[in-house]
């Protein structure tokens, strides 16, 4: 399917995310999410990625959250403030930031835990669970490890898989490069890049590592405070001066700058 031409996968309206009915952590946010592409969400700690995607999961409850204000669709669904296990069976499953992967079980029991949700025959998990190891070749080799003994790239791995075994229609992850090695985060994405090309997996992903997530994604957009500031096809956003400088820490000299350097010109940033 040409990209140009996809339907809105996810459609995010003008959401509004009070915590503990004081708290607002999201200001109007609105975003899209065309089926088949890969689109990132970024911006600083704090930012309100993560909890841009609690409220798509249908994850905020647990954290006495809601959306106050907007509304969410997903296929045409809609799915605001509808619980977790719900948006899961509608397609739409998470990868939550530092793995969360049970630390007792093996790497096969992770894996096949995500297929607790399916109805669609023994034969398609099988399936989808022998290919998990085509896209995860590195976990082949131990299939028979206990989890909580993996390095902090196999247990990303084995998160994605299991996430992908519940068959989504859309895999959001959330901070998927946190705490990993370059080599790491490099074969990570480029694992992203195969799993929407090959299994037709719509991708949403936060992450802070806008150099390496605006390099897979076909769209982005930056946040900051709870506010959508900025958005546009990720090669612009690349080629962006600002975004270069804020969140690349690149110069127009070709330096760099540290990233206390940078939040210290964040008055100038010129779509605030």
């Amino acid at each position: 399917m040409d990209k140009h031409t996809q339907e809105n996968l996810l459609v995010v309206n003008n959401i509004e995310v009070v915590y503990n009915d004081i708290i607002q952590v999201l200001r109007g946010v609105s975003l899209q999410v065309k089926e088949g592409s890969i689109v990132s969400l970024l911006g600083t700690n704090g930012a309100g990625k993560t909890t841009t995607l609690r409220a798509i999961s249908g994850l905020l409850k647990p954290e006495n959250g809601y959306i106050r204000d907007g509304h969410i669709t997903f296929k045409g669904n809609d799915i605001t403030n509808v619980l977790g296990t719900n948006v899961v069976k509608y397609g739409a499953v998470m990868v939550p930031e530092g793995r969360r992967i049970f630390k007792h079980l093996t790497v096969d029991e992770n894996i096949r835990v995500g297929s607790i949700t399916r109805k669609d025959g023994a034969q398609n998990i099988r399936l989808d669970h022998r290919q998990m190891y085509d896209h995860f070749p590195r976990l082949s080799n131990i299939t028979n490890r206990l989890a909580g003994y993996c390095s902090g790239g196999e247990q990303q791995m084995i998160a994605i898989a299991r996430a992908l075994m519940a068959a989504p229609k859309m895999l959001m992850l959330d901070e998927p490069s946190l705490g990993l090695a370059p080599l790491l985060v490099k074969e990570i994405f480029e694992n992203v890049k195969t799993i929407n090309k090959e299994l037709d997996t719509t991708i949403l992903v936060v992450e802070q590592n806008a150099k390496v997530a605006l390099t897979v994604s076909d769209y982005a957009y930056i946040m900051e405070s709870g506010k959508i500031v900025l958005e546009g096809p990720s090669g612009e956003l690349q080629n962006n001066p600002d975004v270069k400088e804020f969140y690349m820490g690149i110069t127009q000299g070709g330096g760099r700058k540290s990233f206390k350097k940078v939040k210290s010109y964040k008055r100038r940033k010129r779509w605030m």
